[in-house]
């Protein structure tokens, strides 16, 4: 009868050290020193502008051409009441509104259904007209300004709320595709699959299953949305040049510094500046968790 030999008992290896380089933390410092200051001086450039813009809206026009950067000596609420009112900003505000409620709910509408097919379905063609949406977000609104201006006059939309809408639609649908077909293609398969076996028909599966997963990323790219078309310049000034009361807000308040004859009143530009900015401030503040969870839940997918 033979018995198993045990193997002879070894003792462990002892760990070794590991050596760091010398140089690595010293370096690793330096970087996130550089980092942070980068990071500081950027929040500076963003922010005290906003700052000096809120301060001045509540100064009188001559302390601030006396001192652009001094504190108020006194608070003048009766700039935003001028702004307001005796400027139009409140005319202004109104029809930007309109715009957007529009252009906005159409922009979101007709981006996530196309963006929810090409990442979707597979069809010939598929690849092309995605990167025909990318080819847009490239080309640049400037070329267009007379052929788009002939265009809307000759259809009869020129001056009209409905085609500056429909134009804001067309300039914001490239990344509006763009970022939201990246993000349907991250939503599992299995729930719309299991939707399509109990019956769901096509529509039903993108505006009651799909629609509701997308939400991040839907209000990620309406608030970028928003702030894109809440700024826009260029297109209202060419395409409603003839109807200054029906002007939008960006164009209102460039209105006020242009036009002949007229003594500014620097507080109430100021003021007016301030109006134009906080919805957007708002915006963004209250919004600012569903933006970078939408900005991120396609990375963390």
């Amino acid at each position: 009868m033979t018995t198993a030999q045990m193997p002879p008992k070894t003792d462990p290896e002892p760990e070794r050290p590991q050596v760091k380089p010398v140089g690595d933390e010293e370096g690793g410092k330096v970087l996130n020193a550089f980092s942070h200051g980068f990071l500081v001086l950027w929040a500076a450039m963003v922010v005290l502008p906003v700052v000096w813009i809120l301060i001045n809206s509540l100064r009188p026009s001559g302390e601030i051409k006396s001192n652009p950067f001094g504190l108020p000596l006194e608070i003048h609420w009766e700039n935003f009441a001028g702004a307001w009112v005796e400027a139009n900003l409140g005319q202004y505000f109104l029809n930007t509104v309109i715009v957007l409620l529009m252009s906005v709910t159409g922009t979101m509408l007709l981006g996530a259904m196309a963006a929810y097919v090409l990442a979707r379905y597979d069809f010939p063609g598929n690849r092309l007209f995605f990167m025909l949406f990318v080819a847009g977000m490239m080309f640049p609104v400037f070329l267009a300004l007379f052929p788009l201006y002939k265009t809307m006059d000759n259809v009869g939309l020129k001056d009209t709320y409905v085609g500056l809408a429909i134009v804001y639609i067309a300039y914001s649908m490239p990344f509006t595709v763009f970022f939201l077909t990246a993000f349907f293609r991250t939503l599992p398969t299995g729930v719309a699959e299991a939707a399509m076996i109990d019956g769901a028909g096509h529509y039903r599966l993108f505006f009651q299953v799909m629609l509701p997963m997308a939400k991040p990323g839907i209000i990620s790219i309406t608030i970028f949305n928003i702030i894109g078309q809440w700024n826009q310049f260029i297109l209202p000034l060419v395409l409603m040049n003839r109807n200054k009361d029906g002007q939008v807000l960006s164009v209102g308040l460039a209105n006020l510094t242009s036009e002949a004859g007229k003594q500014v009143d620097t507080g109430v530009l100021f003021a007016g500046m301030a109006l134009a900015m906080l919805p957007v401030l708002i915006a963004y503040i209250l919004f600012q968790r569903q933006i970078q969870a939408g900005m991120t839940a396609g990375a963390l997918k």
